[in-house]
């Protein structure tokens, strides 16, 4: 899939997110078969927009797609109503999506960095890839939902290492809970406090300077939701990870839940961060139609626990299409023990690349995740690291010089020196034209 920018007479072919000035004309985008409004927070790739609708998390012999079964399968068994799961689950939403959605819905600032050009992938100011899955979570609500799981693949520009990718993807969810649930054994008690009106919550301001709850809400109901949404998460971890799993219980912060924690399990001589949750703030209730209840939520990355549960070394495996690695997980039972075994293991090559940047740029103001992008598109997935290796300033000149080490490794061949040395070249080219860079 190929993104596509028309200017009046012709089509140019987006190599990066960096813009020359020839590109200046440039009016619109076309992302997934729909054209788009191009402006300066355009900073989405061909390489990113490739990975859409791959939907890896719905692939049969995928690790990725067993761990989404086995989460579902705990869900649907640990919540019934009548015999039928109480849960729905959504897991083919459009990843394109408004900043609105992404995040004035998840009340978060605009001036939070999870909203930079340096950490999303933007169509346009007001519309980019899902961030993360909690971007629906208004209009399932809205559309009168009240239990339910999103499931899908989220877009961050990030670092190039073997544990980070800039497609993932996330499991969220959504426990709506009213008072005669709530409290079906003590009716005297309330989830609001006497001074909140659940019919005109616009006229309330919700604080959250109480680190134990929300100003709206009782202590009471905080407790035993927080109570509820702990004992679930960790049943499910134990159902992944074994009844003996050590587990704790972080605080933390989120700007859409209050109070929040994360839960960590000590994996492999180290607590490892598994998910995110907390208590909805009631002003995303309030917002999307709900006003008589209170609600938790939680998020989960699919590829960190894939690749704790079957010792799979490398992120980028999950894209694999070599039956060596996908025929390890083909047919197996979802709740099958898997360890992945390597087909062969693949010399890396390493080559770095030394610039001077320009004077309109500093070592502290160049954008790494703009050159990872670049890297990215040029490379394709032979890239398996970046790293920031020196940076330097010429004692008398103050230019300002950086050096990336590059990582090239193919996962189903031996790449030679001679590929590597033609792609570095292709980055280097690239680099130069795109940053307005003189090699070192």
């Amino acid at each position: 899939m190929k993104i596509l920018l028309r200017t009046n007479r012709f089509y140019l072919t987006l190599l990066n997110k960096t813009y020359s000035t020839a590109l200046k004309s440039v009016t619109t985008v076309q992302v997934n078969g729909k054209e788009y409004r191009a402006d300066d927070y355009t900073n989405i790739t061909p390489k990113i927009t490739s990975y859409i609708n791959r939907n890896l998390h719905l692939k049969k012999d995928n690790p990725l797609s067993l761990v989404r079964q086995r989460i579902v399968n705990y869900f649907y068994a640990s919540f019934t109503h009548g015999g039928n799961p109480v849960f729905s689950v959504y897991d083919n939403l459009s990843p394109i999506v408004s900043t609105r959605q992404n995040f004035d819905d998840l009340l978060i600032p605009e001036d939070h960095p999870s909203r930079a050009k340096s950490d999303c992938y933007y169509i346009n100011a007001s519309v980019l890839l899902r961030a993360h899955m909690t971007a629906h979570q208004s209009e399932l609500l809205r559309s009168g939902l009240d239990n339910f799981l999103m499931i899908g693949d989220v877009y961050r520009r990030d670092e190039i290492d073997s544990t980070h990718f800039p497609v993932f993807h996330q499991v969220d969810a959504v426990r709506l809970q009213r008072k005669e649930h709530l409290f079906v054994n003590h009716p005297d008690l309330n989830i609001f406090e006497p001074n909140y009106d659940p019919t005109n919550p616009h006229t309330f301001t919700n604080s959250i300077s109480d680190p134990s709850k929300q100003s709206c809400h009782t202590l009471e109901a905080t407790k035993l939701m927080e109570g509820q949404l702990k004992n679930h998460l960790i049943g499910m971890v134990k159902v992944l990870f074994g009844e003996n799993i050590k587990y704790r219980w972080v605080d933390a912060y989120f700007p859409f839940t209050h109070p929040s924690w994360e839960l960590e399990i000590y994996y492999e001589n180290n607590w490892m961060e598994v998910l995110g949750c907390g208590i909805m703030r009631n002003e995303i209730l309030a917002n999307a139609g709900p006003t008589n209840s209170i609600a938790y939520a939680f998020g989960l990355g699919l590829e960190r626990l894939a690749m704790a549960l079957y010792k799979i070394p490398d992120i980028r495996l999950m894209w694999s299409t070599d039956d060596g690695f996908l025929s390890q997980f083909q047919d197996r039972d979802v709740n099958a023990s898997i360890e992945y075994k390597p087909v062969s293991i693949y010399p890396h090559c390493t080559n770095d690349l030394s610039f001077w940047l320009p004077p309109t740029l500093t070592i502290d103001t160049f954008m790494s995740n703009d050159f990872y992008d670049l890297v990215r598109d040029i490379g394709g997935d032979v890239i398996e690291q970046v790293k920031l290796k020196d940076k330097f300033i010429h004692p008398k000149s103050k230019k300002h010089s950086l050096c990336y080490s590059i990582v090239y490794r193919h996962l189903e061949r031996t790449l030679t020196q001679a590929e590597v040395n033609k792609v570095h070249e292709d980055i280097a080219a690239a680099t130069v034209k795109a940053f307005n860079v003189a090699i070192r």
